[in-house]
């Protein structure tokens, strides 16, 4: 594979970032761009939280706690203690080292600068070889709909852990959003290989993006392959609330209801062997692998995989027109 050709994957949370890492670490540098969900960002103490965005970051460079797999590895919590003696704004943590991002980026967002420029230069300043974007510039929020009324992504997520029922998600600012720049010349002018939709959450990382029109229609017309992994091995998510989500807004908890959302988006699906009995269910190409990504080398093998996949696949036309 020459330097030049390039690979896009739309990612959000532990599980893309996972994903995500294994592709940078078997490409070239700097041929490998993540599209990273911006529909959990939040402002909390007045500072511009992008969790999405620092998983993505902090897991490329390294620096992610591998425990939780979010967050920085040997971080400290003084301010948090510090915190907790003044304020009950507590639930949500910042970590010390973590802090440090936040507030440059509330600073640099209140000057102007696009949220897209701000990530491509932590990820310079951190040594990632990757671009890292985020899915818009825009100002777009996940809203979650629950038995109890509406809550904002993270209350739902953080503070109350995903108790509440699902009744309803919106993409709050989706419709108006746009896509970054950078990543709309990609799509349309460099010498792509695959676009890549990672095992994110499907309802809470991926759908943000793909609520956004111009995301759609950017999809609709790449000229590569675009091809989705499996969130589920099985009927469970490897991370995250996915299952209770879907069997919440009444959706068959199935890697085929995934693949059924994302339609004609997608020219192939990839799902874990233990699921090869739902391939016939599955009206596109599709391609069994491991899909639990525990170690290093599991991550660089689901990524070759996945890679080897979408180039044999040929984009039917009547996508690349529509």
């Amino acid at each position: 594979m020459s330097a030049a050709r390039q690979v896009l994957a739309l990612t959000g949370g532990v599980g893309g970032a996972k994903l995500a890492l294994g592709l940078q670490r078997i490409l070239p540098p700097h041929t490998l761009t993540v599209a990273v969900n911006t529909g959990d960002d939040f402002e909390h103490l007045g500072l511009a939280i992008s969790p999405d965005l620092d998983t993505t970051l902090y897991t490329l460079a390294g620096l992610a706690d591998p425990e939780q797999g979010w967050g920085r590895a040997r971080e400290t919590w003084t301010f948090m203690e510090e915190l907790a003696r003044f304020s009950e704004e507590t639930w949500f943590r910042l970590g010390d080292k973590d802090l440090a991002l936040h507030i440059e980026r509330t600073r640099r967002l209140a000057a102007g600068e696009p949220l897209e420029f701000i990530t491509q230069e932590f990820g310079s300043r951190l040594g990632v070889a990757t671009q890292v974007l985020p899915m818009t510039n825009d100002r777009v929020r996940t809203i979650i709909h629950t038995q109890e009324g509406p809550l904002p992504f993270q209350e739902y997520f953080v503070r109350r852990q995903c108790a509440p029922a699902v009744t309803a998600i919106r993409y709050e600012g989706a419709e108006s959003a746009s896509a970054t720049t950078s990543t709309k010349d990609l799509v349309r002018h460099a010498d792509l290989i695959a676009i890549v939709i990672c095992p994110s959450n499907p309802y809470l990382s991926i759908a943000p993006l793909l609520a956004i029109p111009q995301w759609r229609a950017l999809l609709a017309a790449a000229q590569v392959p675009v091809i989705a992994v499996s969130p589920l091995i099985g009927n469970q998510a490897i991370k995250g609330p996915t299952v209770k989500i879907m069997r919440e807004l009444g959706l068959d908890a199935s890697p085929v209801t995934i693949a059924r959302q994302y339609g004609e988006l997608l020219d192939g699906f990839v799902l874990d062997r233990a699921d090869a009995h739902l391939a016939r269910d599955i009206e596109m190409p599709t391609f069994l692998a491991p899909l639990l990504m525990l170690t290093l080398e599991a991550k660089e093998r689901l990524a070759r995989e996945v890679l080897r996949f979408a180039q044999s696949l040929r984009r039917p036309q009547y996508r690349s027109a529509s």
